[in-house]
């Protein structure tokens, strides 16, 4: 099963609030938003390319499809740990 780890970062009060108010109009978590922007910034660089080649092919194999089914995935990994 695929595991998750929990990342902390820092960011300036205004850039917060910035990246809050765009996850509240495009309904996603902080989470969400945060891994699509590293997607995007990683999708120019050819060296992210190969290392993301065998990520999506177990996303496949676990037929992930969205972030939903990554968000459930988490939850439900953090709720096995946690027993």
């Amino acid at each position: 099963m695929r595991t998750a780890k929990t990342v902390s970062i820092t960011l300036p009060p205004d850039l917060l609030v910035k990246a809050q108010q765009i996850a509240d109009r495009e309904h996603r978590t902080m989470s969400e938003l945060f891994r699509e922007a590293l997607r995007r910034y990683m999708g120019a660089d050819p060296q992210w390319e190969s290392v993301l080649r065998p990520t999506r092919a177990t996303g496949a194999a676990l037929r992930i499809q969205t972030e939903e089914d990554v968000e459930r995935l988490s939850d439900e990994y953090r709720r096995d740990r946690q027993r």
